[in-house]
């Protein structure tokens, strides 16, 4: 008797395939992963706010002093143009540009960061313990 694993015969079958494991697949990098795209875009949706907030009012202003001089000097009280005012405006709606993108950075970027970074750790010891 021979222990050669080839058939002796042609019309025997083939050996049965080995058992089949039946194993979660294996889910998708963290590169590809659906909150992190909305991490991007929230970022990305936060950086624009801030910007256009402060860099919009600094082009208002600019365009106001190029294109209407005439409204720029009058006078909002005695001896206060606006064109004066309107610079000294300036400050704090930098602030306000600022004080927006921290709320939005503490309300809606940070928590899904925070989860990305769970998962991220989730996922790093689930490929330890393969």
């Amino acid at each position: 008797m021979s222990s050669d694993p080839r058939p002796t015969y042609p019309w025997q079958p083939p050996p049965p395939p080995p058992p089949h494991t039946h194993r979660r697949p294996p889910r998708p990098p963290l590169g590809h992963h659906g909150d992190l795209r909305t991490l991007r875009s929230a970022y990305r949706r936060q950086r624009r706010v801030a910007t256009l907030t402060a860099l919009g009012y600094f082009t208002l202003f600019l365009v106001l002093s190029a294109y209407a001089p005439s409204f720029m000097t009058s006078d909002v009280t005695a001896g206060l143009p606006v064109g004066l005012l309107l610079a000294l405006v300036q400050l704090p709606v930098t602030w306000l540009a600022i004080a927006l993108y921290e709320y939005t950075a503490r309300h809606h970027v940070d928590p899904l960061a925070d989860r990305i970074r769970r998962q991220s750790a989730l996922d790093a010891r689930r490929e330890a313990g393969r």
